[in-house]
């Protein structure tokens, strides 16, 4: 539980066990349920999400009524709504469970507790955020540069089992195309 996110932080910044033991006072796991909600549009962000086994996506509902998927978190991503969090302003997002998800909430008064008893987790969190923005930059290229055909086959080719893991009507959202779209391109139609 814990163990999972120890090792993805002591990736990119080594604990000693004083700090090890620190943290592990301070997280807590917890089950999100299928399409559980976590955040709605208008409420405040006040908690990062650690995926230890699941998946989460965070969406809009555009002005079409529809949903619009911006951002999964699987096994090992963060997830949260990073401007009304670090802002405390309300969000435009909604986040919820796609499966049953397994998580470590950490809520924005703990993570400030602990990053002052334990400095060099701000470097953590700061790669964190940075490879969070760079993979949001590259969405943004492929949505501007690549067909939507090209960005199945593109995404398809990465991610082959998470493809098969969510929803169709997901993926195809967060691939900027309809569900009907999508059910071509599977069949070989386009």
């Amino acid at each position: 539980m814990h163990k999972t996110l120890l090792q993805h932080i002591e990736k990119i910044v080594p604990l000693d066990p004083s700090e090890v033991s620190v943290l592990e006072s301070c997280l807590n796991t917890s089950i999100i349920k299928k399409k559980e909600l976590v955040l709605q549009e208008g409420q405040i962000c006040n908690t990062l999400y650690f995926v230890i086994k699941g998946c989460m996506r965070q969406y809009i509902i555009n002005g079409r009524g529809a949903e619009q998927t911006l951002q999964f978190g699987i096994e090992n991503w963060w997830i949260t709504d990073y401007l009304s969090y670090h802002n405390q302003i309300s969000s435009h997002f909604y986040i919820q469970a796609v499966e049953k998800t397994e998580v470590i909430a950490l809520e924005k008064a703990t993570l400030e507790a602990i990053l002052v008893q334990i400095p060099k987790l701000e470097r953590y969190f700061r790669i964190v955020a940075q490879k969070s923005f760079g993979a949001a930059q590259m969405r943004i290229k492929f949505l501007f540069t690549m067909s939507a055909e090209e960005r199945y086959h593109h995404f398809n080719n990465l991610h082959p089992e998470f493809v098969q893991r969510v929803p169709q009507y997901m993926l195809a959202s967060y691939l900027d195309f309809s569900a009907e779209f999508m059910s071509k391109i599977r069949a070989g139609k386009v």
